[in-house]
């Protein structure tokens, strides 16, 4: 598929989106783990624009889990504010940030998470069928986003029988179904081999910066950093911006 492409088909739903994306102020998370404190983020600070590739950088256990966690709307800061398409979202209801998600954010593991009796075709439809989208239409918007992800010849196959990388494009093309303004991965291209890794790294800068998604991954992948626009270091809880160097 064509640049011009991808930006069609990968393209967010923008028009109430503002120019910051993601906007986190001082957050904290903190786990209570056999009667002790663990400071999982202390006082994160983030700004993220439309159309950017950002990646996190840092060991197991240094927060970034944690931090695309609450990025999506799957766990709420112990202090501080995040605001992601300009929703204020951990002052929303339960029900309004199930509904911000489902809508606004997309979300691709390191496991793949496809439905192993659905074929790839049908792994892709399903959050579109969830979010009442017409049988006309998610079959069409399926068949494009399998078509950009280079999976024409491969959408009726199911996971066991596609290969680590065309998997991955598979969730990939899921997680744009419904048009998220925000794409999270938790170490995308763990699975898979430094060809293929490099690959989907590619794939995600396209989607960014052709389709104007938000695209965040959390990696231990050092290649991340070469590809993305830009990268942070999270250590110990503590959120730092890494200075590219010029060549």
């Amino acid at each position: 598929m064509t640049i011009d492409g991808v930006a069609r088909v990968a393209e967010a739903d923008l028009q109430t989106v503002p120019e910051t994306v993601v906007r986190v102020e001082g957050v904290q998370r903190i786990y209570r783990v056999g009667g002790s404190a663990v400071h999982a983020l202390k006082g994160v600070n983030l700004e993220v624009t439309r159309g950017t590739m950002v990646a996190l950088m840092g060991r197991s256990g240094s927060g970034k889990t944690t931090l695309l966690n609450l990025l999506g709307g799957l766990d709420m800061p112990d202090g501080g504010d995040i605001w992601l398409a300009g929703e204020h979202i951990n002052h929303m209801s339960d029900d309004a940030v199930t509904k911000f998600r489902r809508m606004r954010v997309g979300f691709v593991f390191q496991s793949f998470a496809l439905l192993p009796v659905l074929s790839a075709f049908e792994n892709v439809e399903l959050p579109m069928h969830i979010a009442a989208v017409s049988r006309r239409d998610r079959q069409k918007r399926a068949r494009e986003l399998l078509e950009m992800v280079g999976l024409t010849k491969r959408m009726h196959h199911r996971p066991f029988e596609l290969s680590g990388g065309e998997q991955q494009r598979v969730a990939i093309a899921r997680a744009l179904a419904n048009r998220p303004a925000i794409l999270l991965a938790d170490e995308p291209t763990g699975e898979l081999d430094s060809v293929n890794g490099l690959a989907i790294l590619r794939l995600f800068h396209n989607i960014a910066q052709e389709g104007g998604v938000t695209v965040i991954l959390a990696t231990h992948d050092a290649t991340a950093a070469e590809v993305a626009d830009v990268t942070f270091d999270l250590v110990d809880g503590v959120l730092t911006r890494r200075e590219k160097t010029v060549a």
